[in-house]
């Protein structure tokens, strides 16, 4: 295939006519198409249908402990669903509290006692006259809804194919006392699928904060969620690193069960020191006296142990494999050589990551939308929605059916095409 930039203005003008043919015939439909989060499909909840039937009115209710999962209490969770998650994350049972339906709520309050009460007797972020946390970019951008909403200062790191530029992350952190915190999604990264290397995982627990107050907030939101059986991306793990460089206190390290089970209700963990628990502990004795001990009880009945829900994500992954590589076949063959966009094929996660040419993404998104795609707003994928460069956009193929899919690409492979051209129309 010729580039873009290497065809006339004649020629451009000539594809420009044929694409808007088929762009205008297929908005004619009018078509509704959803690719704007990475929600499972109705096809992925079905497969946890089963933890419905676990518990029933007749089903014993006391977990291993000997408490009534019914009444009050259990502050952290339960035993058997701290050793389901602690197995699942990869770090020991008693490092890990059991929350509710949400591992983004628990950033959320993470940051939020940070801000009111400080971080193991630091001074409350409240009363100093400057907070700033880094962030990787692309993004996620709930992580940065977060630090917005607390007007905590936020300062883009470049991601890089082993993560974020380490260098970049070592100077803030071990210079700015006023830099507290790092978003991470460190496995199968939102939206570009990136693994840290083992490298970038070292130089993190080895850092040497100017802030004693500063956390990596370790978002594992995809440590099991692989699309392959046979090339799966190994992260090493973080709590044990740091321990062993002598910074145990400087990470929380965040899970859940959203995209394994049901997003609306599955169950979140944190594991962290014992020290950053211990205060969490006593600061959750005024939020709550214990989370959904039956909803926890359900998932380790349904589950047993980690190697059920292994058993269960490769169910995930049959439905979701063949819609990623669907997407991925359509970008390589109409947008392959034609030197207006990247993407990265991933290993596992919920996205495909989408780089077109400098100013065009909310263009792109636009004109998909005109034809009937919803996606994630360009600039989504950065602090403030603002891309600098105007060029990344999230793909999420998880929620519509593969002929959905197959269409929706196919609208966007060709507003892609069509903003591309005037671009570079426009650059003559």
């Amino acid at each position: 295939m010729t580039a873009y930039k290497d065809l006339s203005k004649e020629e451009l003008l000539e594809l420009k006519s044929g694409l808007e043919a088929r762009y205008t015939e297929i908005k004619a439909k009018g078509l509704k198409l959803d690719m704007s989060r990475g929600k499972p499909s109705v096809e992925q909840l079905n497969l946890s249908m089963g933890m419905m039937d676990v518990l029933n009115s007749s089903a014993d209710l006391t977990c291993e402990d000997g408490v009534d999962c019914r009444n009050y209490g259990g502050l952290d969770g339960i035993t058997e669903a701290k050793r389901l998650l602690a197995d699942m994350m990869e770090v020991p049972k008693d490092n890990v509290i059991i929350f509710g339906n949400s591992s983004l709520n628990v950033m959320y309050d993470t940051v939020a006692r940070a801000v009111t009460h400080g971080v193991l007797g630091s001074t409350p972020w409240c009363k100093l006259d400057k907070v700033k946390f880094l962030c990787p970019v692309p993004g996620y951008d709930r992580h940065f809804g977060i630090t917005e909403h607390f007007g905590i200062e936020m300062i883009n790191i470049p991601m890089t194919p082993t993560g974020p530029d380490m260098d970049l992350v070592e100077k803030y952190v071990n210079e700015d006392p006023a830099v507290k915190g790092i978003w991470c999604v460190p496995k199968y990264s939102n939206p570009q699928g990136i693994t840290y290397s083992d490298e970038t995982v070292f130089r993190f627990a080895n850092l040497h904060p100017a802030a004693e107050d500063f956390r990596i907030y370790w978002d594992n939101a995809y440590c099991v969620h692989h699309l392959y059986e046979d090339k799966q991306d190994y992260l090493i793990e973080i709590l044990s690193e740091c321990k062993k460089a002598g910074n145990p206190d400087m990470v929380y390290k965040f899970a859940s069960t959203s995209k394994i089970t049901f997003p609306g209700s599955g169950i979140a963990a944190l594991a962290a020191s014992e020290a950053n628990l211990d205060e969490i502990r006593s600061m959750m004795q005024m939020q709550t006296i214990g989370h959904d001990k039956v909803n926890q009880l359900r998932h380790v009945r349904f589950f047993k142990d980690v190697h059920g829900i292994v058993e269960h994500m490769k169910r995930h992954a049959d439905i979701l494999r063949p819609k990623f590589e669907a997407v991925i076949d359509v970008l390589e063959r109409e947008l392959g050589g034609l030197g207006i966009g990247s993407w990265v094929k991933p290993l596992g996660g919920y996205f495909i990551s989408f780089d077109a040419m400098d100013g065009c993404a909310k263009a792109i998104v636009a004109k998909a939308k005109e034809a009937g795609v919803v996606m994630t707003g360009a600039g989504a994928t950065y602090p403030y929605g603002k891309d600098p460069h105007d060029s990344n956009i999230r793909i999420a193929p998880s929620y519509p059916t593969p002929d959905e899919l197959q269409m929706a690409a196919e609208i966007f492979v060709l507003s892609v095409k069509l903003v591309s051209i005037d671009k570079l129309l426009g650059n003559l």
